[in-house]
């Protein structure tokens, strides 16, 4: 079972991507966020970045019995409202692995979610399915970026590199 030292390294690793992919956008002309692209399915790149911070938000917030489902449209305005968005997601969902105890991150726990529906599972499983979801988008975002002409920077969807030592204080 994953440990919160584990969580939180794949977490800041994630994180560093959603960083590097909001960053590349900066580069793009500001309309080209809000564009969609059918062939990549609903939503626009702001709002698919918002989705995956977002469902972040959610899913920490359903462990410790909150439902947090309401989203903001001012969240996803610009790319700056965007990584303002991502940063204080982030910082909650670290706050709270470095509290967690390990046996309580591998432990299973009646959770109620959305709609009134209840699941058991170990909350570590909430916190991967929002990484491997983000990985999922991500290559969504980068697919739509690259269709539009702007290509991102290789690696952004690559998790297992060395990153800066100092990553955590760049807010990733």
């Amino acid at each position: 079972m994953h440990t919160s030292a584990s969580l939180l390294d794949l977490h800041r690793r994630t994180h560093h991507s959603l960083k590097g992919v909001l960053d590349h956008a900066r580069t793009v002309p500001p309309e080209v966020i809000h564009r969609t692209l059918d062939a990549i399915g609903p939503g626009t790149i702001a709002e698919k970045q918002q989705h995956v911070i977002g469902a972040e938000r959610y899913w920490i917030g359903v462990v410790n019995g909150q439902m947090l489902v309401d989203e903001d449209e001012a969240d996803a305005a610009s790319v700056d409202a965007l990584e303002a968005f991502r940063q204080r997601v982030a910082a909650r969902t670290r706050s709270w692995l470095e509290g967690m105890p390990d046996a309580r991150l591998a432990t299973p726990a009646l959770f109620k979610q959305y709609g009134g529906r209840e699941a058991t599972f170990a909350p570590a499983y909430a916190v991967l399915r929002t990484q491997t979801h983000a990985f999922h988008h991500i290559g969504q975002v980068t697919a739509m970026l690259r269709a539009f002409g702007h290509p991102v920077p290789p690696g952004l969807d690559f998790p297992m590199r060395d990153l800066p030592v100092d990553d955590a204080a760049q807010g990733a």
